[in-house]
């Protein structure tokens, strides 16, 4: 079965972090992610959670 996207449908970015703030993905990982074999997707959805402490990061350094 294939992997669901993670789109939340937020779609706003943070340009210096190239990532989308809602599914973590970049863009270049969203433009392809219907390409991407499971295991690619797998690989980008474990990343979520670093992903998104790199946001938080860059926010309260603010």
């Amino acid at each position: 079965m294939a992997i669901a996207s993670p789109c939340l449908d937020i779609c706003k970015f943070d340009r210096k972090a190239d990532l989308c703030v809602g599914c973590f993905r970049t863009e270049a990982e969203i433009r392809q992610w219907r390409k991407f074999t499971d295991h690619k997707r797998h690989q980008i959805l474990a990343e979520r959670r670093r992903r998104e402490a790199k946001l938080a990061a860059r926010k309260t350094s603010l």
